[in-house]
């Protein structure tokens, strides 16, 4: 029980800087712009009702990158390294998709599952490829990602022969944007899903106690009986299904395979979600909803940005300045620090009443 306690404690403290972060954005855009986070009911293109917003607009945006975080997530804590070719591999995972779905005559809801299980595959066995080369060959994961994300856009230009062809069907329209019948994004609806065959997955088996065992003490697991290789291995593939379904979602947004700017540069806001939600990047201990939050953390700053009418060149440079302060106020040696200050005031206030 005592153990437990711990953990909970320990939980709560790892989400205090993503959650600050949140209520930090809330509070200055509500008093920049009151109506900031205001939702309404508007009518789309196909005539159904659908929500929009400001907030909309953040939980939308960010859902390829809460879905790579995950991926990142595991990836991070396992092998005490990031993963920087993802964006590369969505664009092959969504290249794919593409060409199974133009391979038949038209598009429906079967060929859009076989498409999704040739993206899934193709990612997976990707995924395998570099994790093969840090759990076997003990290569660092971002000297080992780096030959993927060198040539995997050239991939996925082969793959439809450099061509960026367009996919327009209902099904697809839904996957990128609304369903009939459903307010919400579809793209929301599928982090959710996401996340909790995630939650199943660490809840039925030991996933996740194994991986930040592997993560905090590679000898001290492998002493224990835990196949280290095997779980580094894992992570690579379960990050695979997280890039091919972030692809999927970034097609689908479009309607079309653009090999070039599909997901482009996500692999740095990837990493930082994971950074911002609390996780370290040395590996070990983890919490999937921090990188979540991290994720979202992001998306809110960009529309913030934008909603001031920052130029889109200038985003960037605004977004590095204050995800560096988010992470150096989240780092071990600020945290340790602040610890201590707690610890010296917690003496004086006894001092004080013992007087």
């Amino acid at each position: 029980m005592k153990d437990k306690t711990v953990n909970l404690k320990g939980g709560l403290g790892q989400l205090t800087i993503p959650i600050i972060a949140v209520a930090l954005l809330v509070i200055f855009n509500l008093i920049r712009d009151p109506g900031f986070f205001s939702i309404s009911i508007t009518h789309n293109n196909y005539g159904n009702a659908v929500l929009a917003g400001n907030l909309i607009s953040i939980i939308n945006g960010a859902s390829e990158l809460a879905i790579l975080a995950i991926g990142m997530t595991l990836v991070t804590a396992a092998t005490k390294g990031q993963d920087i070719s993802v964006g590369a591999a969505a664009a092959i995972a969504g290249s794919v998709f593409v060409k199974v779905l133009k391979s038949g005559a038209e598009i429906s809801g079967g060929t859009v599952i076989l498409a999704f299980i040739c993206s899934c595959c193709v990612a997976m066995i990707f995924g395998a490829f570099n994790g093969t080369l840090v759990a076997v060959f003990n290569i660092q994961p971002m000297i080992a990602t780096l030959i993927l994300y060198t040539c995997g856009r050239s991939i996925a230009y082969w793959i439809n022969g450099g061509a960026t062809p367009t996919v327009t069907s209902p099904i697809i329209n839904a996957i990128g944007s609304f369903a009939p019948g459903i307010p919400i994004p579809m793209p929301v609806i599928i982090v959710i899903i996401v996340t909790i065959l995630f939650k199943l997955l660490f809840h039925f088996t030991s996933l996740e106690l194994l991986t930040q065992s592997v993560g905090i003490n590679q000898s001290a697991a492998r002493l224990n009986g835990i196949n280290t290789t095997f779980i580094k291995l894992l992570s690579f593939i379960l990050l695979g299904v997280c890039v091919s379904v972030a692809g999927i979602i970034g097609v689908s947004r479009l309607g079309l395979i653009n090999h070039e700017t599909l997901l482009l540069d996500v692999e740095m806001d990837a990493i930082l979600a994971v950074a911002i939600g609390g996780n370290s990047l040395g590996g070990g201990k983890f919490k999937i909803s921090g990188s979540i939050i991290g994720a979202y953390v992001i998306q809110m700053l960009t529309i913030t940005l934008y909603a001031m009418k920052v130029s889109s060149t200038d985003v960037k440079a605004y977004k590095a300045i204050v995800i560096v302060l988010l992470v150096v106020i989240g780092s071990p040696v600020v945290k340790e620090r602040f610890a201590k200050l707690m610890k010296q005031r917690k003496k004086l206030a006894k001092g004080g009443e013992a007087a």
